[in-house]
């Protein structure tokens, strides 16, 4: 709460104390903490604008708003690892290929060439630096992010979790992996992007083992492309007794309206819509899916087939009664950006009931999931017709459905990410997940399926590697506030 002590106390900060992190971090609320901040080593692909590394780690350095107030988390940012940085510098010709090829590198005091300038036969140089504009959107923004808050930038991730030195120096772990624009990740012949999440993870784990000294680890996203792998990562945490937290925003963030299934309900069926592309947006909408399912009667049991449909095969299975178009209807009851006749002259629209879906809809897409306990769920990618994510579930003996929306608010500060970093500040101060890691390796391994059946010409894909049981926190861990 926003009392008129610290109203007063956060108008007093001047600019020279504003500049200086350790005064910042004081004055906003940490003073009276007799705990050291945690040492934080962060791991990822890109620190561009926008992006998640981006989006995440700065809520780390500078805080963030949180249920009506600025947070300002204890722990210190201490070493920062970019993969697309240092896969640059290693990119990059050395002095002897430079020379075997006739080339120089500019010297540090000859400016760049102005737009237009032809090159003469002895006047060679490297590309031009991107413009201003261009930097602000696209350049790697660690070394001024290292220059403003005092954290070193590591060559290889050994060397961020020792920050130099020859013993783990840190005390949490935060890796957040996409895919890089100058240097992206190949994908598989299934529409993969083969993201090196388990990479960064083993590395972690083969300096946890060495040293005999583990620390809590923040995954964003899926554990892995690979179930296999996101299995191994989570019997290596258990083996080596680490808290291991995974997963994406939406499963915190707000919901409009407040509700959640009812611990314990008999869930029927529910269906899920989202928009997005092939392994991009559909985990985000899986798990947050998954978070509400997992509570239904009997705990989280598994997973025993999945299908993924595609075209015209998505709207045959919806006459079919495959997916419930009352449960369709419902969910997109509860969107903020209805595109067809809304989007052009304003008028509502039902998008179901009026059969605009598939004129809207040019590619859309079929999530069906069918778990051990009979409870059916699909997610419907409907790029088109609407640019959010809602769901609805038909619990037994209840006639009234459970709809929400997960309310994503736009960027440039998209506070969602706010809530899951403050579920990763929970990790980290008290070492214990929030939330069961089995959720994200379920979701892991259903999206793994999924992209199989699609892969499969559509089939649906029995899959006996998802079965298994676990019980979902007995509190709602979205932010109601």
């Amino acid at each position: 709460m926003l009392t008129r002590r610290r109203f007063v106390g956060y108008s007093a900060l001047s600019s020279s104390m504003l500049a200086c992190p350790p005064i910042l971090r004081s004055a906003f609320g940490q003073e009276s903490s007799t705990r050291r901040p945690l040492r934080l080593a962060i791991l990822g692909s890109t620190y561009r604008r926008g992006s998640n590394l981006q989006t995440i780690a700065d809520r780390f350095l500078a805080g963030y708003p949180y249920e009506g107030d600025w947070h300002l988390p204890n722990v210190q940012v201490v070493s920062v690892y970019v993969d697309e940085r240092i896969r640059r510098a290693t990119a990059a010709p050395n002095e002897f290929q430079l020379a075997i090829t006739g080339r120089t590198r500019r010297p540090a005091d000859k400016p760049a060439p102005p737009n237009g300038a032809k090159r003469t036969p002895d006047e060679r140089w490297e590309p031009m630096s991107p413009s201003s504009e261009e930097q602000g959107l696209t350049s790697d923004l660690s070394p001024a992010r290292a220059q403003q808050f005092g954290f070193r930038l590591c060559h290889n991730i050994p060397e961020a979790l020792r920050c130099g030195g020859d013993r783990i120096s840190v005390d949490a772990v935060l890796t957040v992996i996409d895919q890089c624009d100058d240097f992206p990740y190949p994908s598989n012949d299934r529409g993969q992007t083969l993201l090196p999440r388990y990479d960064f993870f083993q590395q972690c784990a083969e300096v946890f083992e060495t040293e005999k000294h583990s620390v809590p680890y923040f995954n964003h996203k899926q554990l892995s492309f690979s179930f296999i792998e996101a299995q191994s990562m989570v019997k290596t945490a258990e083996r080596l007794k680490f808290s291991l937290m995974a997963g994406s925003s939406m499963p915190v963030t707000w919901r409009l309206p407040d509700v959640d299934i009812p611990l314990g309900a008999r869930v029927q069926e529910a269906v899920m819509v989202g928009i997005g592309g092939f392994d991009n947006m559909d985990f985000d909408a899986l798990e947050a899916m998954q978070c509400m399912l997992e509570r239904r009667k009997g705990g989280e049991t598994g997973v025993k087939a999945v299908q993924l449909l595609e075209g015209d095969d998505v709207w045959t299975a919806g006459q079919a009664g495959r997916w419930s178009k009352d449960l369709l209807t419902s969910a997109l009851s509860r969107s903020d950006t209805p595109l067809g006749l809304t989007l052009l002259d304003g008028r509502n629209q039902d998008l179901v009931g009026d059969g605009a879906l598939p004129q809207l809809v040019k590619d859309p897409a079929a999530y069906c999931i069918e778990y051990t306990d009979g409870t059916k769920a699909t997610l419907l990618m409907l790029n088109g017709a609407i640019r959010d994510f809602n769901i609805s579930a038909r619990l037994a003996g209840q006639e009234e459905l459970v709809s929400t929306q997960f309310f994503m608010p736009p960027a440039p500060n998209e506070t969602y990410s706010a809530c899951l970093a403050a579920k990763i500040d929970q990790l980290y101060q008290t070492r214990t997940t929030p939330y069961p890691i089995q959720r994200a390796l379920l979701t892991t391994g259903v999206l793994e399926a999924c992209l199989n059946s699609r892969h499969h010409l559509n089939q649906r894909l029995e899959t006996p590697q998802l079965i298994g049981s676990y019980q979902p926190p007995a509190e709602s861990q979205y932010v109601r506030t």
